[in-house]
């Protein structure tokens, strides 16, 4: 009885794993990159350092903002919002913003913070940056239907998790266990390794994923209790997030700005940290309101998993404060609380930079362990065919081998070719992040024409070749773009950008290595067929 459950059980991870398999390596490796999308989406942006100035007088940061809402006004003057982003990094700029002006003037632009003097347009490049790779993540840059799919492969690998303990009956001991050269058995102790060494990171990346929109997976609840019109769920939010004050609708009475600077200071105090962004709702208008939202504290000293920024609320013309949100609310509700500890144990929200290495790692183990786990399929099925399609087994046999390269191998150019687009695209073009992402596709669906046309050693070869080369060859081309290296990042102190580079040079030398064992392993074989 005991056998034939785990033979069940045997079967389930499977099949499971490898339907689910290849799209769960796109769906960990994009979230692993995502644990870093700050810095990569810094990398990608590009900004130059500041010009030297040549202003004899440095403007305190009220001036500068001052300076900055006087150019919002002539600029954008009917528009329904104005943002002010502060710099999070030395030598950044101050970003300004507007939305909803008819104005054909620029929709954004950048200004020294030290002199309130406005920068070239465009100061950096557009770019979606790290945030891609979070958006595919959860929803494959799909919408909805995307949204669903990432749903539906999360809990098919709950099932090949728990699948996998069963049918083990040695995992732990199997952990350190590991016979190189072995063949099939090596890439089983690989598979063993992997899924040991993160199990615990595992099931609980998975869940929180699935815990964390459980009002789209399981709306029914929400639902009884709200009814089933499009504001159900604003009324739950509503009910569990502190009360706002109530926005006042333009009058159309003209009004002036109420000063900047003991706004500035009353906002420290009360949040406990400086300003990280202005916003200007109204503008111009007596209904003015001024948002001013605190710096998130520090998640490398703080013990908390909970670290949100506050924000002060003040009346826009009189300077009134209208509405404080701490960033630890005594009254917050315990329901909202477990939730926000459920998004931060995902988006890895606290323990600093540690825990996001410690993160990246485990997130690299996982996707290592989907990978081993669709080429153990492969390896089994070269040696002896068990025939599951009939007459079309060979055809899917071979199907699924250009599924591995371009779900393992295609993917990682994919991510690279996004780099590469980043650089090589016109920092001016119309629309060039939504190009990024296109280049980002039309790779990795090049990958897959390439693999299914190929023999499958030699497409792994020359996929992981490719991958090696693009990864090495980054640095190069961002210094050919930019004039900036991974060196010249860290005379600067700024280790975010240096470790992006860093980073991908790693990638590049395990790629190459993987690439250096396949032509080891089998230069010279023919590939066996398949007897049906």
């Amino acid at each position: 009885m005991k056998d034939s459950f785990r033979q069940r059980m045997a079967w389930l991870h499977t099949w499971c794993g490898l339907a689910c398999g290849w799209l769960l390596c796109a769906i960990f490796l994009t979230g692993t990159l995502s644990v870093f999308r700050e810095p990569i989406t810094r990398w990608m942006q590009a900004q130059p350092a500041l010009p030297a100035s040549t202003e004899a007088i440095v403007l305190t940061q009220a001036e500068v903002l001052q300076r900055a809402a006087r150019y919002l006004a002539a600029t954008a003057p009917d528009a329904s919002l104005w943002g002010m982003d502060m710099p999070r990094h030395e030598g950044d700029a101050i970003h300004l913003w507007q939305a909803g002006s008819r104005s054909p003037a620029i929709r954004q632009a950048a200004m020294d913070p030290r002199t309130g003097t406005l920068l070239p347009v465009p100061w950096g490049r557009h770019t979606e940056g790290g945030r891609h790779f979070m958006a595919f993540h959860y929803s494959l840059e799909a919408g909805l239907a995307g949204f669903w799919v990432v749903g539906a492969m999360a809990m098919g690998m709950l099932v090949a998790l728990v699948s996998g303990v069963v049918v083990h009956k040695r995992i732990f001991q199997d952990f350190f266990t590991f016979r190189p050269g072995k063949g099939q058995r090596s890439w089983l102790d690989a598979h063993n390794a992997t899924a040991v060494l993160a199990l615990p990171f595992l099931f609980m990346i998975v869940y929180t994923g699935l815990a964390i929109f459980y009002t789209s997976y399981v709306p029914l609840p929400l639902h009884a209790a709200y009814g089933w019109d499009d504001n159900a769920f604003s009324q739950f939010q509503g009910e569990l997030s502190p009360k706002t004050p109530l926005l006042r609708p333009r009058t159309g009475k003209a009004a002036a700005m109420h000063d900047l600077a003991p706004l500035l200071r009353q906002a420290r105090a009360l949040t406990g940290s400086p300003a990280s962004r202005l916003i200007v709702e109204r503008p111009a208008d007596t209904s003015m309101v001024i948002k001013i939202l605190g710096r998130t504290p520090d998640t490398g000293t703080s013990r908390r998993i909970l670290n949100e920024a506050g924000s002060v609320t003040f009346d826009g013309v009189t300077g009134a404060v209208l509405d404080v949100k701490r960033s630890d609310p005594a009254d917050a509700h315990s329901a909202k609380d477990i939730h926000r500890v459920m998004e931060q144990l995902h988006l890895v929200g606290f323990g600093g930079w540690t825990m996001k290495w410690l993160y990246f790692f485990s997130g690299l183990s996982g996707t290592a362990m989907m990978a081993t786990g669709t080429l153990l399929f492969t390896i089994k099925r070269r040696k002896k065919s068990e025939h599951e399609f009939g007459t079309f087994t060979a055809r899917v046999y071979r199907c699924i081998e250009a599924l591995n390269v371009a779900a393992i191998a295609g993917l990682c150019i994919a991510c690279i070719a996004y780099l590469y687009g980043n650089r090589l695209i016109p920092a001016d073009l119309p629309d060039r992040a939504t190009w990024e992402i296109r280049i980002f596709f039309y790779a990795w669906l090049a990958t897959l024409l390439h693999a299914t046309v190929r023999p499958p050693v030699r497409a792994w070869m020359a996929q992981l070749s490719a991958g090696a080369l693009l990864c090495l060859g980054l640095p190069l081309l961002n210094a050919l773009s930019t004039a900036e290296q991974a060196w010249t990042y860290a005379s600067r102190a700024d280790w975010e950008r240096a470790g992006v580079e860093l980073t991908v040079i790693g990638f590049g030398l395990a790629l190459a290595f993987s690439a250096w064992q396949v032509r080891r392993g089998w230069s010279g074989r023919a590939t066996p067929a398949v007897k049906t």
